[in-house]
């Protein structure tokens, strides 16, 4: 009995040490237990909550805000146009204008574009830039389809349709209604445009690429004449070794004194004073000509010319636009000029 009953104890204890062992884990499993925690624990605050970033809202464009890109910059270099865009610049003034109380309001216009070269200060340092102007014609109708080619190293005067130069007056179209049909569209500004690609100029003739450079939006005002004196200054380009350019005035200047000047500053070989005398006669004469001629041909069309064309003529009005001053650009309020061209004489006003 005793003998069985100490078996039947023993069992009992190896069963419970069994079962001790059994639910009772080891050391070495308690250690990774305990780093499985402190891992869970770690990667619990390692979570890191992503703040929630604020929606960022970009200015809606303006009505008219690219309306002076689209304006070709008449006779600007090619080489130089890229410049005319390195700054944003800000024609706010030129949109305005075209808003309730504007000079623009309402009214059929005509823009075409230039540039001015000037030194401006911009960003601690002063250098030669070329300012974006923007000219604005109110009138019922074109003011021109031709353009003037001139210029110092041209002996004479061009005066050329237009679309001989890839250019013409083009509706434009506001970006609100871009969507629409332009037929559909009753356009009320128009604006001068060129179609010749720049990547083409290589396959152009030097002279024709310069042509381009040498353009000046052209206007012919019949009723100028009693306003503006004719000019009296003619254009010199003397062929030499090298050419002489100079201005002659008619109704100031001597033939010979012109001559004994350039050749004191050496620009004209003594040897060729005669015949530059002669050379500056003849185009005096041709100037003087060509004022008769224009005389005559103004009162022509003034005869020819309906009472609402004459009208329209008398009541055109030319307006200049500079960009406005902005952290963006050089300040040009300093340098700004109400003279447009040779043709279309000073700007009623300058903005």
């Amino acid at each position: 009995m005793r003998k069985g009953t100490k078996r039947k104890a023993k069992e009992v204890v190896g069963k419970g040490k069994a079962k001790v062992e059994e639910e009772t884990p080891t050391t070495e499993e308690q250690a990774k237990n305990n780093d499985k925690v402190v891992v869970k624990r770690q990667a619990k605050r390692a979570k890191i909550v992503k703040p929630e970033t604020e929606t960022e809202y970009f200015p809606d464009k303006r009505n008219l805000e690219d309306l002076w890109q689209e304006v070709f910059p008449v006779g600007t270099e090619w080489d130089q146009i890229d410049m005319v865009y390195q700054y944003k610049w800000n024609f706010s003034n030129l949109e305005d204008a075209f808003e309730e109380g504007g000079e623009l309001y309402g009214q059929k216009v005509y823009l075409f574009g230039c540039t001015e070269p000037q030194l401006v200060f911009f960003q601690g340092q002063s250098k030669v830039t070329c300012i974006p102007v923007v000219v604005a014609v109110v009138s019922p109708f074109p003011p021109s389809d031709k353009i003037g080619i001139n210029s110092v190293q041209r002996e004479a005067e061009e005066i050329l349709p237009m679309k001989q130069m890839k250019m013409d007056w083009v509706p434009y179209i506001p970006l609100e209604k871009r969507e629409s049909q332009v037929e559909r569209l009753k356009s009320q500004i128009f604006i001068l445009r060129c179609t010749q690609r720049r990547a083409g100029l290589k396959h152009l003739k030097l002279e024709r690429v310069k042509k381009f450079e040498y353009c000046l939006p052209y206007f012919y005002q019949p009723f100028a004449e009693d306003e503006f004196e004719q000019s009296t200054i003619v254009q010199i380009l003397f062929p030499s070794e090298p050419p002489v350019f100079c201005e002659f005035d008619w109704e100031f200047d001597e033939p010979e004194e012109m001559a004994d000047k350039l050749i004191e500053s050496e620009e004209l070989p003594a040897d060729k004073k005669d015949e530059f005398v002669e050379f500056v006669k003849e185009k005096v004469k041709g100037g003087k000509r060509s004022n008769r001629e224009a005389r005559e041909a103004r009162k022509k069309a003034i005869q020819e010319m309906s009472e609402e064309a004459k009208a329209a003529f008398q009541s055109m009005k030319f307006y200049k636009y500079y960009p406005v001053a902005s952290p963006d650009a050089p300040d040009v309020s300093q340098v700004k000029s109400p003279f447009i061209n040779r043709y279309y004489g000073k700007a009623h006003r300058v903005f």
